[in-house]
């Protein structure tokens, strides 16, 4: 284990080195150092977050988002691109989502995961259960800032919308992208892809789902992120999963000490005093629920306490019955005695 650790450190130094002052990579290996030299990953509003019921809250103003531009033909093509951190799709500008307040336009959408021997690789996680991986389409705001660039350190400036993933059923949806992975195996690679609908990525129910303000996950870990966490998670196929974890490295192809990319997720981090506000009623629901089952045990035992009331006050009225038909004493014979006497 020992030499183990030696060779994750070593390797992510020499990651680090021959690539100059790039961000470390997220996960685990030297997440805890971001702060020194990026001042906002050790502030305020950071994500991500566990997403638990203490700090949810029902918010009826929240309306379903609207995805404008995102049913792409296979042309324009995307590109594909290895960034040393995750995988990424820079997507057209003329994609939008509409509902957050201000017009935000589509930038780029990455991929988290972990590895193959610990494949929970969400950056959020849902009352402390992580997923095997977590897709995010960013935007930028595009009624007050020209760019994702400009926008990225401003007030509002970013918003992203994060899909669960969670192993099960293959989605051929996600294949358009997983199916060039080894095409941009190394940092730097990139590939033209056919266009698709982005849509196809989203769960069932888009309208359920979380809100907060938050920051990036990565560095700079800019607090100015305006987060939608889809409430429902989509499914991949173990095959499909296992292209994330072993098809792509965060080094360049003649590094000579090359690395897996793998495990590049951020942990959750401290939430403070910030409430998150969600478009469904599951507090509620689950408030009515726990009430309705109080009620029903206060009737059941309301109901137990005046059968057995009522039982007694039957066992005790009866007994008293029988005891005053015993102290009555018939004489029929005084009768007849007395018609005789006539």
């Amino acid at each position: 284990i020992f030499f183990l650790y030696l060779f994750t450190i070593s390797s992510a130094l020499l990651c680090l080195l021959n690539h100059g002052l790039e961000p470390p990579l997220p996960g685990p290996d030297g997440e805890k150092s971001w702060s020194k030299t990026y001042p906002s990953c050790g502030g305020l509003l950071q994500s991500p977050i566990d997403l638990h019921d203490d700090i949810l809250r029902y918010n009826a103003s929240l309306r379903p988002l609207a995805f404008q531009g995102y049913n792409q033909s296979a042309s324009p093509q995307f590109v594909l691109t290895n960034n040393g951190h995750s995988v990424k799709v820079k997507l057209p500008k003329d994609m939008q989502v509409r509902g957050l307040g201000a017009r935000y336009n589509a930038s780029q959408l990455h991929l988290h995961w972990g590895d193959k021997n610990d494949p929970h690789g969400s950056e959020h996680t849902v009352g402390g259960k992580h997923f095997a991986a977590e897709l995010h389409i960013v935007y930028y705001n595009s009624d007050r800032y020209p760019n994702d660039s400009v926008a990225k350190d401003k007030p509002e400036g970013l918003a992203v919308v994060a899909v669960l993933i969670e192993v099960g059923s293959s989605n051929p949806a996600y294949d358009k992208i997983f199916d060039h992975l080894k095409a941009v195996k190394y940092k730097d690679q990139e590939v033209f892809i056919p266009g698709f609908s982005i849509e196809e990525l989203l769960p069932e129910r888009p309208e359920e789902y979380y809100r907060y303000r938050g920051s990036l996950t990565t560095p700079p870990c800019y607090p100015t992120v305006l987060w939608t966490v889809f409430r429902n998670p989509v499914q991949i196929s173990q095959e499909q999963l296992m292209k994330l974890e072993t098809d792509l490295y965060c080094t360049h192809m003649d590094d000579p000490s090359p690395r897996e990319m793998v495990n590049n997720f951020r942990q959750v981090q401290k939430f403070d005093e910030r409430l998150v506000y969600v478009s469904f009623q599951q507090g509620a629901l689950k408030q009515t629920g726990s009430s309705i089952v109080l009620s029903v045990a206060l009737a059941c035992g309301l109901g137990i306490c005046i059968v057995l009331v009522v039982s007694i006050w039957l066992f005790r009225r009866r007994k008293s019955k029988k005891g005053e038909n015993k102290g009555v004493i018939y004489k029929p014979a005084l009768k007849q005695e007395t018609e005789a006497h006539a």
